[in-house]
């Protein structure tokens, strides 16, 4: 089973969220899908399934690896370098 080498770098505690939506949907004039939260910077965008994939753009940007939903009663993360789940 594959391990996410990065969990053990983030934060802690995890980073409050810099804002309630993602600041790219809202500057772009579109709605967000689903949000995600960065647990190197907190910040949060849009997964996906969303027009501009704002979650994935941020990581691509920073290189900060992992992300947790920010969607009420899920708890799940993702590594976007590692390619799991945690």
């Amino acid at each position: 089973m594959k391990q996410c080498t990065h969990a053990d770098a983030l934060p802690d505690p995890e980073p409050a969220p810099l804002g309630e939506t993602c600041p790219e949907c809202l500057r772009d004039g579109t709605d967000p899908v689903q949000l995600r939260l960065c647990l190197t910077c907190g910040h949060v965008g849009c997964c996906d399934s969303s027009p501009r994939r704002h979650a994935t753009e941020h990581h691509n940007r920073t290189g900060h690896p992992v992300m947790r939903t920010h969607e009420p009663g899920e708890d799940w993360r993702w590594c976007f370098v590692d390619h799991v789940l945690l």
